[in-house]
């Protein structure tokens, strides 16, 4: 491999990140400002101007340790930078090709889950099995660790999500019960901190894992010696991101703002909160959520403690399929790139 093509493979990955971030930011803006939307709390333009001024600044306020979590579960340290490459480009196009298809069709879809899949496919091809880190071993030691966070992340965040916004809609109700109308003020008021804080939370657990593709393909090509995260990859990946919230998805904002069941203010506030204290409990242990998912389980939960009559449920049961065939197309796309890639190159 001469270094005017690792320099290209490196730029193609760059710009190849730049895109699945772009398509991240782009679907999870629309999951974040749909409830804010749709309860007429603010106008699309405050709602999406504000998680994407916190969704850039985020990266630069935490650790990387989401980053760490996405980037070593698939060991190319000992593999050649052609094997490396092809790992790490196989999950990048998985992820953008899946994240792609249910925009079209207006479904809120996990980019992260995408991406880990695509890096799963990817790594059975190339490397094998025994060069993934499964954290079966942690696990039984009371420890997660390896694709067992991951996994903890992407599928455990969810059902966190629908347990934490039945709670909090049944505590707002509550406090409803208490005071008068006056208090709407208030939720007015902490609308515009809970879509801050959940802007925040995106950009701290999202824009990491675009990181941790740039660190893998720089270990692959030599560059580093261990995977590492250079400060430049920091401010492209948040600006990519960035740039992909203040573009929004108007498909993914009618389905979830729109499509579910009657939004007000109160689920409004709810949905936020509860979607913030779930991506923030998981960037804080470096494990990868899926804020479109944690998003619309936390609205479901919101709404099931309402009136559970008044949610179409069909239509949730549509975004949730999609949910399930999340890991295992992306899987299979992860292993499809990567053999086109070594018949290619």
């Amino acid at each position: 491999m001469t270094i005017d093509s690792i320099s290209l493979s490196l730029v193609f990955v760059v710009l190849a990140v730049a895109l699945f971030d772009f398509t991240n930011g782009f679907h999870d803006a629309a999951d974040m400002v749909a409830t804010a939307i749709a309860s007429h709390a603010m106008t699309p333009v405050v709602a999406i101007g504000m998680v994407t001024f916190f969704t850039f600044i985020a990266p630069f306020s935490v650790g990387l340790a989401v980053a760490d979590t996405v980037g070593t579960f698939v060991d190319i340290s000992h593999v050649t930078a052609r094997t490396g490459e092809s790992v790490v480009i196989a999950a990048l196009l998985a992820a953008v090709s899946y994240n792609l298809i249910t925009w079209r069709f207006g479904y809120p879809s996990s980019s992260s889950n995408s991406l880990a899949g695509g890096l799963v496919g990817a790594g059975l091809y190339a490397v094998g099995q025994g060069q993934i880190h499964w954290g079966i071993e942690g696990l039984s030691n009371g420890e997660l660790t390896g694709f067992m966070k991951v996994i903890a992340g992407l599928v455990v965040s969810p059902v966190f999500g629908f347990v934490m916004g039945f709670l909090l809609m049944k505590l707002i109700f509550a406090v409803l019960r208490r005071f008068n109308l006056k208090i709407s003020r208030l939720f007015i008021a902490s609308q515009y901190l809970s879509i801050a804080w959940l802007g925040f939370s995106h950009g701290a657990n999202d824009a990491q894992k675009g990181m941790a593709i740039i660190g893998m393909m720089l270990l692959a090509n030599g560059v580093t010696s261990e995977f590492s995260i250079p400060v430049w990859a920091v401010a492209w990946c948040a600006s990519a991101i960035t740039l992909g919230t203040l573009f929004g998805g108007w498909r993914i904002i009618r389905t979830l703002g729109f499509g579910l069941f009657r939004i007000r203010i109160t689920h409004s506030v709810a949905n936020q909160l509860g979607s913030a204290l779930v991506n923030s409990l998981a960037t804080s242990i470096g494990a990868p959520t899926s804020t479109s998912q944690v998003v619309t389980a936390t609205l479901l939960g919101n709404g099931a403690a309402e009136k559970p009559g008044h949610v179409k449920w069909r239509t949730a049961a549509g975004i949730v399929s999609g949910w399930w065939l999340n890991l295992p197309v992306s899987l299979a796309l992860g292993g499809f790139y990567c053999y086109l890639y070594q018949q290619i190159f």
